[in-house]
């Protein structure tokens, strides 16, 4: 299971490399769950991260608006960006969710065909009138999507598993593997949920609270200590 920690900015990010972070992903928590953050701040960490190691961005809790969705994948792509992360969050149906990635693939694997795109649902879909979680895997297949993923949109407190049950979380990763995708699970993770996302059969867990001087995405700050607990904790399981 890969590590994937979500700096604000460069200093964040080195601690979460230093850390031992599999994947880095840029996000800006103020403009939301999977909030966009800046071309420069994406071209940056890009810079300083290690060839090696892989740079997430996300476009954004997103309206449905294919063009406007698409160019936003592009800019993510020309910024560095090797996975590009759609959070369907104005998108109220299969059909919708399905017609923003297909423009997000076209686009991003005419221009880089290694590059991996994400389709990523919300657990609490219901609190904000977004697709159906339990459809994202079939959202991703449909569309040629790489990775299925799943986050919550409302950041109070409540997470991933406050909103679906194991059963639940099994079957979403199980039909990703079968349709031939990676699983992606976040929601404001903890550190005693990681065992359970590993017995799931999760591919990624995100998190950035976890990872967190103090425990909270948005007045905390990301330290190397706490990512290097995290790392430990899945390699232990």
């Amino acid at each position: 299971m890969l590590l994937l920690v979500s700096p604000i900015n460069t200093k964040e990010a080195i601690e979460a490399i230093k850390g031992g972070a599999d994947i880095i992903d840029v996000k800006n928590p103020r403009e939301g769950s999977l909030g966009a953050s800046f071309p420069w701040i994406i071209r940056e960490i890009r810079r300083i991260t290690p060839d090696n190691m892989l740079v997430s961005a996300t476009l954004g809790d997103v309206p449905y608006k294919p063009g406007t969705v698409s160019l936003a994948a592009l800019g993510a792509l020309t910024a560095g960006a090797d996975y590009i992360k759609v959070g369907l969050y104005g998108t109220k149906n299969f059909k919708e969710a399905v017609d923003v990635m297909e423009n997000v693939v076209r686009t991003i694997k005419g221009e880089k065909k290694e590059a991996f795109v994400v389709a990523a649902g919300y657990a609490d879909a219901h609190r904000v009138g977004s697709v159906d979680p339990m459809e994202i895997p079939k959202v991703a297949y449909e569309s040629g999507a790489d990775v299925a993923m799943l986050d919550t949109a409302v950041k109070d407190g409540e997470t991933l598993f406050d909103f679906l049950g194991v059963g639940e979380l099994q079957d979403f990763v199980r039909e990703a593997h079968d349709l031939g995708l990676k699983a992606a699970l976040a929601g404001s993770i903890k550190k005693e949920q990681l065992r359970s996302l590993d017995e799931i059969g999760c591919d990624i867990v995100g998190v950035r609270g976890a990872a967190c001087v103090g425990g909270d995405r948005n007045t905390g700050t990301i330290h190397r200590s706490a990512v290097t607990e995290l790392k430990r904790l899945i390699e232990v399981i």
